[in-house]
């Protein structure tokens, strides 16, 4: 593939996340697993699309001193030079005038010559002068915004909840690389041999600390393996698999897994369970039960039974105290992986949240009486917002006096972890910028009666 195709495949990329609301993680899967890109090609197309959705707003600042505000673009074209400028000011390996000839020669393709010409103008006027320097925005909160493209109503949000320095630390985090990570399946594979094997394929790896079967990936495509189309591996990160490892399973117990698509962290507590016991998931939309049933079967787990039903509604499936094990990993804004999922932050209001916050409550509400006495529950979303965590938990624990938090799930923890600064009487929060992982939340409630 030419230089000018890849482009121009980025641009088509880019106008279907802006456009049609598509999610960049599964454009750039699928544009991949089409083998029409050259495998040295891929790294600098994930690059260059993340790259461009990370730095939107910051980018759309730098072009606002060379592009006349009444100038109407096209969806396309302002694309075509945000993913240019992303280029030119954050990459180095590729030199601004090759950059600019084929952003222009896709404008001649796209549009026409008077198109071209101003692309052409806006791009060398920038490689000219320069981009404007963010210092000169007075107010903090606007510049926090801009400096690293994100909204300034989910900063001001952010700020009251944990404080600028915090909020600015984990806004950072969100533009920076994401590391992947990947669960063994034990029942096939120990980890120590999982790593020897893909050190000798030349991976870069290091054990993760969340959990003796997460293993970090610093260098290398997984997806490509023949571990992970054998199914002696999955890739999670590293916050997901703290869940099951602090859910406390062991074989033969019977497990509700209420909000479960895609399955990770049912394949995770069936793995657990050593193939002796019962998962229970359900998820709402049948599509993504069927991503339960392939994952469990790619991963040779036998004691997963997925099924369609919407969680607040699992009373009329099982009686109560049917559980000795619950997970709630309660559907949610997903404002703790805008680093791998980068347009979230630019779709998501506020009136989401508290939507969502509604449904996070009713959801425990119904599925909490299925616990066994002294049995345990824990309650996780993959979101920092404290409405849809803190607050959704203590109200439920105010209006059932019947289930507390798990003083044990603090000194259970990894020893690290434990010296977080998101841990609070509620739960633990995690932050991007501690472990480098995805934002996440859980806690641990336990039945009293």
């Amino acid at each position: 593939m030419s230089n000018y195709q890849l482009r121009n495949t980025i641009v088509d990329l880019l106008i279907r996340v802006e456009k049609d609301n598509g999610f960049s993680h599964l454009l750039i899967d699928h544009e991949l697993n089409s083998k029409r890109i050259d495998p040295q090609d891929e790294g600098l197309l994930t690059e260059i699309v993340y790259g461009t959705i990370q730095r939107k707003y910051t980018i759309d600042y730098y072009l606002e001193s060379f592009v006349d505000p009444k100038k109407k673009l096209e969806t396309w074209v302002r694309i075509l030079l945000r993913m240019s400028v992303y280029q030119m000011i954050y990459l180095d390996k590729v030199p601004d005038h090759a950059i600019i000839h084929e952003a222009v020669e896709i404008a001649k393709k796209r549009g026409h010559k008077g198109i071209a010409s101003f692309v052409n103008g806006v791009l060398r006027s920038m490689q000219r002068k320069g981009v404007p320097d963010t210092a000169s925005i007075a107010n903090d909160t606007k510049r926090l915004a801009i400096e690293t493209s994100h909204p300034e109503w989910l900063i001001e949000r952010w700020i009251s909840f944990y404080g600028f320095e915090t909020t600015k630390e984990m806004c950072e985090e969100n533009i920076s690389r994401k590391y992947s990570s990947i669960r063994v399946q034990p029942l096939k594979i120990s980890r120590d041999e999982a790593i020897d094997i893909l050190n000798k394929q030349g991976f870069e790896t290091r054990p993760s600390i969340f959990s003796d079967q997460g293993i970090i990936i610093d260098k290398g495509n997984i997806l490509k393996t023949d571990l992970f189309t054998e199914g002696y591996i999955t890739v999670q990160d590293q916050s997901s698999m703290l869940v099951a490892e602090m859910l406390d399973v062991t074989p033969g117990m019977h497990v509700l897994d209420a909000c479960s698509a895609p399955g990770g962290k049912a394949t995770h507590i069936a793995e657990k369970l050593q193939n002796q016991g019962e998962v229970n998931a359900y998820d709402i939309q049948e599509k993504k039960v069927k991503q339960i049933i392939t994952k469990a079967s790619d991963l040779d787990l036998l004691t997963i039974d997925a099924k369609t039903s919407d969680a607040r509604q699992l009373q009329e499936e099982h009686n109560t105290e049917s559980f000795d094990r619950i997970l709630i990993d309660a559907p949610c804004s997903g404002l703790g992986v805008i680093r791998g999922k980068p347009e979230i932050k630019y779709d998501k209001k506020e009136s989401d949240i508290k939507r969502l916050s509604s449904i996070q409550l009713d959801i425990l509400e119904s599925v909490a009486p299925l616990l066994k006495v002294d049995g345990l529950l824990i309650y996780s979303t993959c979101t920092v917002d404290m409405e849809e965590n803190e607050h959704v938990v203590r109200e439920f624990l105010e209006r059932n006096p019947n289930y507390i938090i798990d003083k044990n799930f603090f000194t259970e923890l990894p020893a690290r972890i434990q010296e977080s600064k998101g841990i609070t009487e509620y739960g633990l929060q995690l932050f991007p910028q501690t472990f480098q992982t995805d934002g996440f939340f859980m806690t641990r409630l336990i039945r009293k009666s």
